[in-house]
């Protein structure tokens, strides 16, 4: 989680505060409501994404319940610190892509959510926990009269991303869905800000800049996320995708804060 203005932020389980160029750490716990209130006093904003504890980094029912207590938890919290003007909660592209008659439907776009009972059926569960921790999020935001956007993010690719990350379940069919799509960090970070700034941002945005749809396009990804594998040719049972997922929303948003600043420049 990260909190900003004035000079505050959160960052998983730490509270980072600059005043006069000085940096105070406060740890936190996203299933401790009164540490999250504690650390979001005076603050203006917040960035939340959550991480699962280290002691449990596979996803699975538990986790499930986990996360979406969580997101209870810390919109909660921001509902009684009156001095929170937006909140940016960070959500997935799993939590849009999976539902039973997906094949049959039109491109997806922020509109669109997972069906929790084809996630469970299917035991997708980074799908079913971003679904109802969101949509728990959402609740939360209308009820208490919290200012929420969400930034429904494609699998981020770094460092630290492996084939073993839980987005990547049910990668085969995304990808024969058009719907595997990664985004960088730098473009995710802009997107966070962007739609934490704008006062008429609103809603949902899916957040992507590639999308995954041809062969070659698929190794280069695998070849990302396990580099110590042998390089290999694409296989002949993948083939060139239709994309069918979109992200104009989040486009012109960005194109209309860029242009923004071209002009205060």
């Amino acid at each position: 989680m990260l909190t900003g203005a004035p000079g505050d932020e959160l960052l998983g389980s730490k509270v980072l505060s600059c005043d006069n160029k000085r940096l105070k750490v406060f740890r936190t716990d996203p299933f401790d409501y009164q540490s999250i209130v504690d650390a979001m006093k005076g603050c203006a904003g917040l960035f939340y994404t959550f991480e699962p504890p280290q002691d449990q980094s596979n996803y699975d029912e538990f986790m499930v319940e986990e996360e979406v207590r969580a997101a209870h938890n810390v919109l909660e919290a921001c509902a009684q610190t009156e001095t929170i003007e937006r909140v940016v909660f960070t959500s997935s592209v799993t939590a849009v892509v999976w539902k039973e008659n997906r094949k049959l439907a039109a491109d997806f776009d922020e509109r669109d959510w997972s069906e929790p009972n084809f996630c469970r059926k299917f035991k997708l569960w980074h799908g079913l926990a971003k679904t109802l921790a969101e949509k728990t999020a959402w609740a939360l935001a209308m009820d208490r009269g919290v200012d929420m956007v969400s930034v429904n993010a494609g699998l981020m690719v770094g460092p630290d991303t492996s084939l073993t990350s839980p987005h990547l379940k049910g990668a085969p069919e995304m990808y024969e869905d058009g719907v595997l799509v990664t985004v960088d960090v730098n473009l995710l970070a802009d997107a966070h800000i962007a739609v934490f700034e704008t006062p008429s941002a609103y809603g949902r945005y899916l957040c992507f800049n590639r999308a995954v749809c041809r062969p070659d396009d698929a190794v280069k990804l695998a070849q990302l996320l396990s580099p110590s594998s042998p390089c290999t040719s694409p296989s002949d049972e993948l083939r060139v995708i239709q994309q069918r997922i979109q992200n104009k929303k989040l486009n012109k948003l960005m194109v209309e804060v860029a242009a923004g600043r071209q002009v205060d420049g």
